[in-house]
């Protein structure tokens, strides 16, 4: 087994873990390494929208912005503690500011300002992008950047264990074992591990994360990592053949919603027409679309979150199949008829004519672009699209520095910290994960910064480690793509933005019962490749009963629907005049916006817990106390 050692190991390659490479370097500490599947793996550098959204402090002329203004747009959402909240804010600029310094072309005026626009629970115009892949550019210039500081990158690997010494609050991480492509088990000893391993992509079957990512929380859940707002996740319409939002200016240019039978051609019919009292009301729906792509529980009874509820009624309860048609127009569609708001601003934008295929070439030709690119022509076939998950809110539980609550030296940063609440403005998470990479390299430089692992202790977990998967390996395995598939399809099914609690509990017994089936399987003698996707497995499964266990804790708490996803309940809210009683929804508790949702697997038990948020800290310090809390190091504690 072939033993690396490096002070601090960063696992993961997205934005939120190069810029921890990046930092932890500018702060002095050198003996780093990244351990990726690939530079070129992973949702950051594979994912984006039709312009996909940086969000940040207001930087442009008179926006009237401040830290704890933005602080209280991210604690507004609910579920957010405050603490986190102010720090998201007050670093939100720094870190900002760092991407265009190593050259990522946000947009600026002849005067340096960096221009801004309102996304969705934005309440002023602190949005920005650089264009559909913003945080590709970002992974580019952070990539350059690793390369100019000569950081190592060991590729082609997949963690398959964080390994960990002491046990309760002395619990700590000590480093990860690897497997390599050839299915080599390497092992890396760290005296801090950055956790950068991003969303649970692998969790669902409709999914518009890229297929090459499915995450890696499992690996801290199964060590007794801490975790928050499981259930609190963001799903929204995507094309499925390749994926991909479908939002923005290919809702705003109202293509056709057309459903087929299962074989995709026959019994083609306009099915969304029927449910509104017009073709205009319908269209200034879908327009709606483009500004509030998120599926949104307070959209959904008279806002344009019912077209996400249509469309899973046509391809979950019916089996039909959905296209977004761009090469006609609707029937009946009149632009006059269309609502001011939707009507003023396709007039502004020249686009009152032609079909949807003409109004989007005139409005945003690179969203035409962008699909030939993956050999899907929008002038010759319809696009299929579905409700997929998108963004969890929710992850591992960290302090203000990102340091897990209860396993130190680890740090979860990106998507896999679950510092977000319920709501979250679009284009929040981008930020989210430069602050935390921030702040991880910071802490660590100030007070990780020696050495305190026993070598012989490591050693002995390594090998225990080790000889797991050795025996794994001796005997007969299963096929994993039948195993993925089934607990994807039950978090599809059963935990994503439609949520019934019978079917909940159904689904976590036998989500437990597929996890207790894979420790006991072996992987057997197979290609390097099926082995490494067995052991991925066992991760996923573990996290996806864990993820299903604290979404039926929520259910049955009483929360009712909020954030992206419904609760049915026959008396509760109707949803909308043409649909039944199984479609009417349970109102939301807004109590429990002041509470987080905590939960740890530990001794083969989940464990939920509501916790009270911290509050949002005002603060109103005096410049001489605050230089000495600093030049102390005072502001590290606690």
């Amino acid at each position: 087994m072939k033993k690396h050692a490096v002070h601090t190991l960063i696992l993961g390659s997205g934005a939120a873990g190069l810029a921890a490479a990046t930092r932890l370097h500018a702060e002095g500490i050198a003996d780093i390494a990244i351990l990726t599947e690939g530079l070129s793996a992973g949702t950051s550098i594979n994912t984006g929208s039709d312009k996909q959204t940086y969000y940040k402090l207001g930087l442009y002329a008179n926006d009237q912005d401040s830290p704890e203004a933005l602080a209280e747009t991210f604690f507004n959402g609910g579920a957010m503690h405050g603490d986190l909240a102010l720090v998201e804010a007050c670093l939100s600029a720094r870190a900002f500011h760092h991407l265009v310094n190593i050259g990522v072309s946000f947009p600026r005026d002849e005067y340096g300002q960096f221009i801004g626009y309102k996304t969705d629970h934005d309440p002023l115009r602190r949005a920005t992008s650089c264009g559909p892949y913003t945080s590709r550019e970002m992974c580019l210039s952070l990539i350059q950047e690793v390369k100019r500081r000569s950081i190592p990158v060991h590729e082609n690997r997949v963690a398959i264990k964080l390994l960990t010494l002491g046990e309760g609050q002395h619990r700590r991480a000590c480093g990860v074992l690897a497997i390599t492509l050839s299915g080599e088990i390497e092992v890396y000893q760290a005296e801090n591990v950055i956790f950068a391993v991003g969303g649970p992509g692998g969790l669902y079957r409709t999914s518009v994360y890229p297929a090459i990512h499915t995450g890696a929380i499992g690996l801290a859940l199964e060590v007794g990592a801490v975790a928050q707002n499981l259930p609190e996740s963001q799903f929204g319409l995507a094309s499925i053949k390749f994926r991909w939002n479908v939002s923005g200016t290919y809702m705003q240019v109202l293509p056709r919603f057309i459903s087929t039978a299962s074989d995709g051609v026959s019994d083609t019919h306009e099915f969304l027409r029927s449910y509104f009292s017009s073709a205009g009301a319908m269209n200034s729906m879908i327009f709606l679309k483009g500004y509030q792509w998120p599926f949104d529980s307070r959209k959904a009874a008279s806002g344009s979150s019912i077209i996400d509820i249509l469309v899973y009624i046509e391809t979950v309860v019916k089996g039909r199949r959905v296209f977004m048609d761009f090469r006609e127009n609707c029937e009946g569609l009149d632009f006059g008829k269309l609502t001011p708001e939707a009507y003023d601003y396709l007039k502004r934008s020249n686009v009152l004519f032609g079909t949807p295929l003409k109004r989007l070439e005139h409005m945003n030709p690179g969203a035409i672009r962008l699909y030939e690119d993956h050999d899907i022509h929008l002038a010759r076939e319809p696009l299929e699209i579905a409700v997929c998950a998108q963004h969890n809110n929710g992850g591992l539980a960290a302090n203000r520095w990102w340091e897990s609550v209860n396993i130190k030296h680890l740090f979860p940063v990106g998507e896999v910290n679950g510092s977000h609440g319920v709501y979250r403005p679009g284009g929040s998470a981008l930020n989210s994960g430069q602050v935390g990479a921030f702040r991880a390299a910071e802490y660590i430089s100030a007070c990780y910064r020696d050495c305190s692992i026993d070598t012989g202790k490591f050693d002995a977990i390594a090998r225990e480690s080790a000889r797991e998967i050795a025996h794994l390996k001796s005997i007969a395995g299963g096929d994993w793509q039948t195993e993925r598939a089934e607990f994807q399809s039950r978090m599809s099914f059963c935990g994503a933005h439609i949520r019934r609690r019978d079917e909940l509990e159904g689904a976590v017994e036998a989500a437990w019962k597929q996890c207790h089936r894979l420790e006991r399987a072996g992987i057997g003698n197979i290609s390097p490749d099926a082995a490494i996707e067995h052991l991925r497995n066992r991760q996923l499964c573990l996290a996806h009963a864990v993820y299903l266990e604290s979404i039926l804790f929520q259910a049955s708490a009483g929360v009712g629907f909020r954030g992206s996803y419904l609760m049915p309940d026959k008396h509760g809210e109707p949803c909308h005049p043409q649909l039944g009683a199984e479609w009417c929804f349970m109102p939301e508790n807004t109590s429990f916006r002041d509470l987080v949702l905590e939960t740890v697997y530990r001794n083969g038990k989940t464990q939920n817990d509501w916790v009270a948020r911290r509050p949002l800290p005002r603060c109103n310090g005096w410049f001489e106390n605050v230089w000495a809390d600093y030049r102390n190091k005072n502001i590290y504690n606690g």
